[in-house]
């Protein structure tokens, strides 16, 4: 059954229950789009809210999990050419700490800038 907006309607009962679609994403979120979806979901919830009915908030949160990707490779390297990393064959150890540090660094870029804004 159709009405005059442009949404088509089942018959359940008594009522007309619009017949509504969620664009999902073809790929499931990564992490940084979960953590941004968790911080809408729980700290925005009206432009969560908003976004998802409108069709707005999965396009939105793969950007964001791109965009955050992205900015942890360039933030990674430019951190590495800052701060040299020691010798992997001769003190792994080191290495591993060294490259954990960086990684903790970039991260929170990343989530201050784009997750939490």
């Amino acid at each position: 059954m159709n009405t005059n907006s442009n949404l088509n309607y089942t018959q359940t009962g008594d009522y007309l229950l619009p017949n509504l679609t969620l664009n999902q994403p073809r790929k499931p979120l990564g992490k940084y789009g979960r953590l941004r979806r968790t911080y809408l979901k729980e700290q925005r919830p009206v432009l969560y809210h908003t976004m998802l009915l409108n069709g707005s908030l999965y396009p939105h949160l793969m950007e964001v999990e791109q965009t955050a990707e992205n900015r942890m490779q360039q933030t990674m390297a430019q951190l590495l050419k800052q701060n040299p990393v020691p010798d992997k064959e001769q003190n792994q150890m080191a290495w591993v700490q060294h490259m954990n540090s960086l990684k903790a660094q970039a991260e929170e870029l990343v989530l201050n800038e784009l997750i939490y804004s």
